[in-house]
């Protein structure tokens, strides 16, 4: 998934939470069923799922770049890469424990379990699962209506600037 996409995705569903009623309160320091429900509420909205991809995308651009100055080693490359990425990969609950704190920071625990009630939800899970195709076409719409009223903008210009004498 792109990075335009996800902060697409991202931003689709904050409007959906501040819809909820959801609002934006800071805790001063969470309590462990804070937590849950923030880890809760992190599982049901799938929020860091993109996440999955970096360390392996990091590990093929290194693989390439390091191939691509020693081809004839590309065997070997390939395995060290592969290592050292499944080494690190044990750091990738450090980053979802970071973003628990993130959403208890920012939600109660009491929004956080209204958020994962939701997102439990058929009509969640659908609406997780539609978010890429709203966003295509959001921008699609968005893309048309533009062009429309840059059209009309400019003619409405362009017809007030004859009456005032001005072309």
């Amino acid at each position: 998934m792109n990075i335009t996409r996800s902060a697409a995705s991202l931003i689709v569903t904050l409007f959906v939470w501040a819809n909820l009623g959801v609002s934006g309160v800071y805790a001063q320091e969470a309590s462990e069923s804070h937590l849950a429900a923030s880890k809760r509420a992190l599982v049901a909205t799938r929020s860091t799922n993109r996440l999955d991809a970096i360390l392996p995308q990091m590990a093929q651009q290194a693989k390439a770049e390091l191939i691509r100055n020693r081809p004839d080693k590309e065997a070997e490359i390939t395995l060290l890469v592969d290592e050292a990425a499944i080494s690190l990969a044990g750091r990738r609950g450090d980053l979802e424990g970071e973003i628990v704190q993130i959403f208890a920071r920012v939600f109660t625990e009491e929004e956080l379990t209204a958020i994962a009630d939701f997102y439990e939800t058929e009509a969640g899970k659908k609406f997780l699962s539609e978010t890429p195709v709203i966003i295509r076409e959001i921008d699609r719409a968005s893309r048309v209506w533009s062009n429309g009223v840059q059209r009309d903008l400019a003619e409405a210009v362009r017809e007030k600037m004859t009456a005032a004498g001005l072309q």
